[in-house]
């Protein structure tokens, strides 16, 4: 009889990357399942309620029109980058620089998780976004914005909204 030896098996990841990973994703379905589409007057009424109107010189109907072409108004949306970056929430938070995500030594200036950014509870995300706009940039610092948004009559987004 002739004695068989086995090769050790070699695992794919080490084990706490996979469970890193696996704890993320989990974390992404519970805070997706807690997600909301907004209709453009309810987003501009909690937009409202928190002060976004006239905040660093920019009307509600910027921060819905942001919000729009942003996500849709959808708060579980995320974005994958090439570089593995991800854009997160109603309006498409990055990773490089604002939140923190399986990256570990992004700047996270916000100082918060991106999955923060998917829930229905849009307080992180707009906790955030004054901060970003506080930026040179200001609302510039969003491509859908410039395209979309910026020098525009945007009355339409919040007009028969009751606040």
């Amino acid at each position: 009889m002739e004695a068989r030896i086995r090769a050790p098996r070699r695992q794919l990841c080490p084990s706490g990357i996979t469970w890193l990973a696996l704890a993320y994703l989990l974390s992404c379905l519970l805070a997706s399942s807690k997600a909301k589409v907004f209709s453009r007057c309810e987003l501009a009424k909690v937009l409202h309620d928190f002060g976004l109107d006239g905040y660093r010189g920019y009307n509600l109907a910027d921060w819905v029109c942001l919000g729009y072409y942003t996500s849709g108004f959808n708060t579980a949306a995320v974005d994958h980058e090439a570089d593995g970056s991800t854009n997160n929430g109603i309006f498409q938070i990055s990773s490089r620089k604002w939140c923190k995500n399986l990256t570990p030594n992004g700047p996270n200036i916000c100082r918060i998780y991106c999955t923060d950014l998917l829930s229905d509870d849009l307080k992180d995300s707009i906790i955030c976004v004054m901060k970003i706009v506080q930026e040179p940039q200001g609302l510039g610092y969003w491509e859908a914005w410039r395209h979309h948004c910026q020098g525009r009559d945007l009355s339409d987004w919040v007009d028969g909204c009751d606040f």
